[in-house]
């Protein structure tokens, strides 16, 4: 875990499910909680994605707006959605826009081969825009309490 002074944020608008497009900007005023995770449907995203959706009242009580992000393409985080019943939306990010503007691609090591890759990582934004804390190469179990625990004291 890395916290961080108040930095400035990467900008983007990129495509999101429910045929919204999602730009940090337009997003000033609200806290914003943007957690990249490698692959829909896999077992430890799953369990992520479903711990933000089932802790998503307590972040939208807090005022923070949550979206996950991945590589995946629109098509894929729409059916991933669905599955889960989320309350809130996924973004493609297909060319790595917002990957590489908050570094979150590396390499990783998978069934012994080098492959390029998403580090699993949140960034807690504040009202401003600006990074107030984040966390990378996150491990599934309590992360998603510890996130609302710091939101909450924004």
């Amino acid at each position: 875990m890395t916290a961080s002074a108040t930095s400035s944020t990467p900008e983007f608008s990129l495509p999101a499910t429910g045929g919204t497009t999602v730009a940090l900007p337009a997003l000033r005023g609200s806290k914003v909680v943007l957690y990249f995770y490698p692959k829909d449907s896999t077992p430890g995203c799953t369990n992520e994605t479903a711990d933000f959706r089932d802790h998503h009242a307590a972040f939208r009580a807090a005022g923070c707006e949550v979206f996950g992000i991945s590589r995946d393409s629109l098509k894929s985080h729409e059916n991933f959605k669905a599955k889960l019943a989320l309350p809130f939306e996924l973004i493609s990010d297909t060319d790595e826009v917002a990957c590489n503007a908050f570094g979150v691609i590396k390499m990783k090591n998978m069934y012994g081969k080098a492959v390029r890759g998403i580090e699993r990582s949140t960034f807690v934004l504040d009202a401003e825009g600006a990074i107030r804390h984040e966390w990378r190469g996150v491990k599934v179990p309590g992360h998603v309490q510890e996130v609302l625990d710091f939101v909450t004291t924004l």
